[in-house]
């Protein structure tokens, strides 16, 4: 079975959302059989790879009350991430844009499949909130990514270019025509969209749901003489 993901990885639900997903899995019966793919979606196009401001008082501007307002709407994420068993340290992250983070995703992705991208996943995500690292930096998103394992003249590659963009772009276009307007945007073998950072025992239904339309177990209701290895009953 395979889990598509949608996600950003300055996206506080989406961090969260995984871990909620990852606890879904461990009680999963067929989880050894799960196949997790993660594609991009940016929620702020416009950031800039320089931070100028912190989200805090990025957000405090977008929707009014200044920083203060910013930092009260981070407690609350930050309360959630500690009930999933993480401390961050988001109210010294930076607003950044995340377009060669992406890059990079779908670098790890063609090098070493969907399990090593996870890893390089979980990297960037680790280093945005828990470490309050600048993700759009090119010197940081080296050291991050090769510590998870990509190739560094590989990264170093992609960082001085525009490769795997077109595949970015392609992956926020799927998101737009599955009418996903936020992430984390979750679709299970291809059927079953999920929205927003559910809870794990809502993802775990949706897991089961997938797993026993797609394996389907035959009822029997009858059973008469039949032949079989050791002959036939007569």
């Amino acid at each position: 079975m395979r889990i598509d993901i949608w996600s950003d990885v300055v996206c506080p639900w989406c961090y969260i959302g995984k871990r909620r997903l990852e606890s879904a899995l461990r009680d999963f019966e067929h989880s050894a059989e799960v196949e997790v793919v993660w594609h991009s979606f940016m929620l702020d196009p416009g950031a800039p790879t320089t931070p100028v401001e912190t989200v805090a008082e990025a957000l405090g501007r977008k929707y009014g009350g200044g920083s203060a307002a910013g930092r009260t709407m981070i407690d609350r994420v930050e309360a959630a991430a500690a009930e999933e068993g993480m401390l961050w340290r988001h109210h010294e992250s930076k607003r950044v844009g995340t377009l060669d983070a992406h890059r990079l995703l779908h670098l790890a992705l063609s090098q070493g499949g969907p399990q090593f991208q996870g890893r390089v996943k979980e990297a960037l995500l680790a280093a945005y909130f828990i470490d309050a690292r600048n993700v759009a930096d090119h010197a940081e998103l080296r050291a991050i990514v090769t510590a998870a394992g990509l190739d560094e003249e590989s990264v170093d590659r992609v960082l001085g270019s525009s490769e795997h963009a077109d595949e970015v772009w392609a992956d926020i276009e799927q998101a737009q025509a599955y009418g996903a307007t936020g992430v984390p945007f979750v679709v299970v073998d291809s059927k079953f969209g999920v929205s927003g950072a559910q809870p794990a025992q809502a993802f775990g239904q949706v897991l089961e749901r997938a797993w026993s339309e797609s394996h389907p177990v035959v009822e029997m209701v009858a059973t008469g003489e039949a032949c079989g290895p050791d002959g036939c009953a007569v």
